[in-house]
C-alpha cells in the first residue's frame, strides 16, 4: 500500500461517488484555522513541503484499491475507478515561515473534485501539526530574547515523524540545534546533546563519569551536574574541566542543569564556575521548559546561556491542536459555502493581502491588493507539479524573522497576546451575502412541502 491509503474512509466513499456521478469538474478547497488557539498572537505557516511531497507522489495503485475494497467490504472491481488516480491539480499556498492569522487560508487546492477530496486528510494532517508546533517554537525563541534555544523533544513527540517535523520547524523558528540525529543529518542543522543521568549513575562516582566522558569526547564537553547534589556536581565539573585545560573549557564547554529551581541553581553555578576561573564555561538549562518558563528565567536575570526545550515544545503542550478546516469553496465555477451554526465558511477562492503590522485583508483571488499590501498565497503547484524548487530552511527562517519583526508588540507577547484580526474585502463580503441568500433560498425550496402534499 502507498500513502494514498493514509486518509479517512469518508474521503474514499465521497471520491467513489463523485466518479460514479461523473462529477470530475474543477473544485477549490480552502484550508484555514477557524480560530486562534488560546495564548497565541499568531500562527506560523508550516507543513507545506511535506504536503506537496504527498501530492506530487500520489498514485492509487492495485494494493491501495484492494485496501479500500477490504475496508468497504466491496469487491475490488467496485473500486476500480480509483485505480491510477494521481493529483493533477494546482496549489496556492502561504510560503512556510510566514505569519498567518485565524480565518486566513494557508493553502487552496484546485483539482478535479475526486482528487481534491481524496487528499484532504493528509494535507490537513501535515499543516495542522507543523503549524501548531512552529508557532510554539517561534514563541520559545521570542522568550529567550537572543539566547540560543535547542530542540530536545524527540523522545516525547507523538511518533518519530512528528519528532522530525518538530526539529525542522524548530530550525525554521530559529533554534540553534536539535538532539535528533536523523533530522540534523537530513536537514543540515547542528546536532546537540550531552549525557543522561544514567551515564553518571553507571560509574562509581560522578567524577569518574565526567573524566570518562571527557576522555571519549576531547572537547568541548557538556557535563550534567544534577544527578545527585547539584552544587557538588558543579564543583566536580569545574575541577575536571580545569584539569583538562583551556583548550577544552574555553572552547564551548558547558554544564547542564535539568531539575530544581533553575534560576537559583544557575546563579550559584555561575558563581562557582567563575570562582574556579572558568568564566568561559556556559550554562545550559533543560527540564520541562517552554516559552513561559524561559520568559520567567530570562526576566529574572538567570545566568543561563542556552535553553533546551523538549516535551512542551514538541507536542505544543498548551495548544496541541489547530482548529482548522478544509472546505469546498467553489465547484465548476460556482461559489459555495457552508451555513452550519458556528462553522460558516466564505465562498470562492481567496487571497490574503498583507499590510504593515499584519493589517491583513482577506479578499478574492482576482482582487487588486490594497495600497502598500502584498499577496501572501503563491502558486506552488500547477498540473500536479511543483512550480519551483523546495524552500530552504534559511529562506523559511528569514521569512519568519521578518514577519515577527513586523508584528504588533501585543501579538508577540508570551502571556496574554492579542492577535490581529484580518479584515474582509467589500467584494468578498458582497459575494458571501449573495451566495448565502442563494443557498438559503435553495435549501428552503427543497425543504418546504409543495401545496399538494
Amino acid at each position: 500500500m502507498s500513502d494514498a491509503t493514509t486518509t479517512d474512509l469518508y474521503e474514499v466513499t465521497m471520491a467513489m461517488s463523485y466518479l460514479q456521478e461523473g462529477m470530475t469538474g474543477p473544485a477549490t478547497f480552502s484550508l484555514f484555522a477557524r480560530r486562534m488557539p488560546a495564548e497565541r498572537g499568531f500562527l506560523v505557516a508550516a507543513g507545506l513541503e511535506s504536503a506537496l511531497d504527498h501530492l506530487s507522489g500520489l498514485l492509487v495503485g492495485p494494493d491501495d484499491v484492494e485496501a479500500f475494497a477490504s475496508v468497504l467490504h466491496r469487491a475490488p472491481r467496485d473500486l476500480a475507478p480509483l485505480l491510477g488516480l494521481t493529483f493533477t491539480g494546482d496549489v496556492r499556498a502561504v510560503p512556510e515561515g510566514r505569519i498567518v492569522l485565524a480565518g486566513e487560508p494557508l493553502l487552496e487546492v484546485t483539482a478535479p473534485l475526486p482528487e481534491a477530496q481524496l487528499v484532504e486528510t493528509y494535507v490537513l494532517n501535515q499543516l495542522n501539526h507543523q503549524t501548531a508546533v512552529a508557532a510554539k517554537g517561534a514563541r520559545c525563541v521570542l522568550a529567550a530574547d537572543g539566547r540560543p534555544v535547542v530542540d530536545f523533544s524527540l523522545r516525547r513527540t507523538h511518533g518519530t515523524q512528528a519528532g522530525f517535523q518538530a526539529a525542522r520547524v524548530g530550525a525554521m523558528a530559529g533554534f540553534a540545534g536539535t538532539s535528533n540525529v536523523a533530522a540534523a543529518t537530513a536537514l543540515g542543522i547542528p546536532a546537540v546533546g550531552t549525557m543522561a543521568h544514567s551515564y553518571v549513575e553507571a560509574f562509581p562516582t560522578e567524577e569518574d563519569a565526567f573524566r570518562a566522558f571527557a576522555r571519549a569526547h576531547p572537547g568541548p564537553v557538556t557535563l550534567l551536574v544534577d544527578t545527585y547534589d547539584t552544587e557538588e556536581g558543579v564543583r566536580t565539573a569545574a575541577r575536571v574541566l580545569r584539569e583538562l585545560g583551556p583548550a577544552v573549557h574555553a572552547a564551548g564547554s558547558a554544564i547542564r542543569l535539568d531539575s530544581g529551581d533553575l534560576g537559583a541553581l544557575a546563579r550559584r553555578a555561575r558563581f562557582l564556575l567563575d570562582d574556579a576561573g572558568l568564566p568561559g564555561v556556559s550554562i545550559t538549562a533543560s527540564g520541562g521548559l517552554d516559552e513561559y518558563a524561559v520568559e520567567e528565567l530570562v526576566s529574572s536575570g538567570a545566568p543561563i546561556d542556552t535553553y533546551a526545550v523538549g516535551t512542551r515544545f514538541g507536542v505544543s503542550a498548551d495548544a496541541p491542536y489547530l482548529d482548522s478546516a478544509y472546505k469546498l469553496v467553489e465547484y465548476e465555477g460556482r461559489p459555495v459555502m457552508k451555513l452550519s451554526s458556528a462553522k460558516v465558511t466564505a465562498p470562492a477562492p481567496k487571497q490574503v493581502f498583507r499590510g504593515l503590522g499584519c493589517a491583513d485583508v482577506i479578499g478574492l483571488t482576482d482582487e487588486r491588493p490594497p495600497a502598500g499590501a502584498e499577496p501572501l498565497l503563491e502558486t506552488v503547484m500547477r498540473d500536479g507539479r511543483r512550480t519551483g524548487p523546495r524552500a530552504t530552511l534559511g529562506e523559511c527562517r528569514d521569512r519568519l524573522a521578518a514577519d515577527l519583526d513586523a508584528l504588533p508588540p501585543a501579538a508577540r507577547r508570551i502571556r496574554g497576546p492579542v492577535a490581529p484580526h484580518p479584515a474582509v474585502s467589500e467584494r468578498l463580503l458582497d459575494l458571501t451575502a449573495r451566495v448565502r441568500h442563494r443557498t438559503e433560498a435553495h435549501a428552503g425550496a427543497v425543504s418546504s412541502p409543495s401545496p399538494s402534499e
